[in-house]
């Protein structure tokens, strides 16, 4: 018999919902006056499980079926699939087979039970295994899209392209007007390699619903692994129907966030000058990609045409104040930073940019206070805690400070070892710890680059460490790729990370002129 927990009934206090800590709140009065009562264990374990408690879900799912008899099967058939459903989500796959296997040990017809534990198989490579149960779950209903689909990718998995062809298209048959289907298709397709494929389903699913969240999502997650794909099926379906502003939309948003600021100018004129859409949002993204290609005036008029739209929108006076600082109007600069903290006092970039501002104009105390305020309200942004190391070994002659700061940098998690925006190397090299920095940069550039940013990144790395042959490689190799942010390339000395030391180099000078097609030069 399980010990009942003690940590259960202090739980409440993390989840903020009212309603919902009244409801576990009175299961906690029911546990303490009778802590065997199998069913409110499980009540409670799926309160916890729906607000993602997975560990004191897990606690009273076991605790439910501790105490819970034989003879309530059905209890225990709903207990072991909670339990395998935590399992699976706290990526303990092997956990949540065996609880699988004793729920359909309780009910052999549970669609649901055997559905689940084929996509289990599946992700423990099994996939024979999840063949078989795929292919009961079309016993069960042979019309099952779940079941095709599933199919599908074990046949991939199997190395049968054919076969998965077949069942994707008796999948699309089945439900040929449902935008959720061209979806899952799409993540087939990806797993195939057709990405040329998956890209066109993630738009027949858009063009079913345009106000499909999921298929616009995957799409901007598609741009970021496949940006040529992507673009290739934005341009086709543009094509075809010229006035959906959607598609050229998404084209340009794509395109912008992967530096080819000239594309997505375009796409975004096109948008206002068709008048396909009317949105202020437009006039903000030219003047960003303006600014990113070093066109300061004409970016400055492009946010003033958004702020005469509307003016509560914190982001547009902070790219003002960027604007305006780039020109060297630091006065007005400060002045619009401030309009957007009086929009949003805690907006991490208008902080960050106001700190920027009064560094440039000496006043390192206030700049130190804005960027300490800036981390308490974005504590995972590495690039803060950079800025803050530099502020504070460079002006405010405090190296202690810098190295903790360095520190938390490095501490930030949920990047990854070889993320380029976690920033790392850059921290290891202030303190002194080159050799990690040297192995975390060359594990950057093991990765693809679809956009050129980790190259632009390597570039400013092998630019501190005085390695000028290896950032003019990487520099060519960003500019190849089209990272096309002029301002960064020839403007930024913010921080550390920028390319400054290299831009007296005349090679660099003259990389940039053979280049100059992507700044619209």
């Amino acid at each position: 018999m399980a010990t009942v927990s003690l940590a259960p009934f202090k739980a409440n206090a993390v989840i903020d919902n009212p309603v919902t800590r009244a409801v576990i709140e009175v299961y906690d009065k029911v546990l303490k006056a009778n802590p065997t009562d199998y069913m409110t264990w499980f009540r409670r374990a799926n309160e916890y499980y729906r607000h993602n408690e997975y560990v004191r879900a897990l606690d009273d799912v076991n605790n439910a079926l501790a105490y819970a008899p034989a003879s309530d099967t059905d209890l225990r058939f709903q207990a072991y699939m909670l339990r395998a459903g935590i399992y699976n989500q706290t990526n303990k796959p092997e956990q949540a087979l065996a609880d699988l296997n004793s729920a359909i040990a309780l009910d052999g017809s549970s669609y649901a039970a055997i559905y689940q534990k084929a996509n289990t198989e599946f992700e423990l490579g099994n996939y024979g295994a999840a063949r078989v149960d795929y292919t009961r779950l079309q016993r069960f209903n042979s019309r099952s899209t779940e079941a095709l689909l599933g199919l599908a990718r074990c046949a991939v998995k199997e190395n049968n392209l054919t076969a998965a062809t077949d069942y994707l298209q008796q999948a699309v048959d089945f439900a040929p007007n449902d935008p959720e289907i061209y979806v899952r298709r799409a993540t087939v397709r990806r797993l195939m390699g057709d990405h040329n494929g998956a890209v066109d389903d993630l738009v027949l699913a858009i063009s079913l619903n345009s106000k499909d969240p999921k298929a616009i999502e995957y799409l901007v997650e598609y741009g970021n692994t496949n940006y040529p794909a992507t673009i290739a099926g934005l341009s086709n379906a543009i094509q075809l129907a010229p006035q959906n502003g959607l598609y050229r939309y998404l084209r340009a948003s794509i395109a912008q966030a992967h530096f080819n600021y000239i594309s997505a100018i375009d796409d975004f004129q096109e948008i206002i000058d068709q008048r396909l859409y009317n949105y202020h949002g437009l006039y903000a993204s030219i003047a960003r990609c303006l600014y990113g290609l070093g066109r300061y005036e004409d970016a400055l008029a492009q946010v003033d045409t958004a702020l005469g739209n509307v003016d509560n929108v914190a982001d547009y006076y902070v790219l003002r104040s960027q604007i305006l600082r780039a020109l060297g109007r630091h006065d007005e600069a400060i002045e619009a930073a401030a309009k957007g903290l009086a929009v949003d006092p805690n907006y991490v970039p208008g902080l960050v940019e106001m700190a920027l501002n009064y560094i440039d104009k000496k006043d390192y105390k206030q700049a130190a206070g804005l960027l300490g305020e800036a981390s308490m309200a974005e504590a995972n942004d590495p690039s803060i805690y950079l800025l803050r190391a530099w502020l504070h070994k460079t002006y405010l002659n405090q190296p202690k400070a810098a190295e903790g700061f360095n520190e938390q940098a490095i501490d930030v998690e949920g990047y990854g070892d070889t993320n380029v925006k976690s920033l790392r190397g850059f921290a290891l090299l202030n303190l002194g710890r080159t050799d990690e920095a040297n192995r975390w940069m060359e594990g950057v550039l093991a990765q693809p680059d679809n956009d050129g940013l980790a190259n632009y990144y390597a570039t400013c790395f092998y630019t501190l460490t005085d390695d000028d042959t290896k950032a003019l490689e990487c520099a060519e190799r960003s500019l190849k790729a089209g990272y096309s942010d002029n301002h960064n390339w020839m403007n930024n000395t913010d921080g550390q990370i920028n390319v400054g030391a290299l831009r007296d180099d005349l090679r660099f000078l003259q990389l940039m002129q053979r280049y100059n097609s992507i700044f619209g030069k």
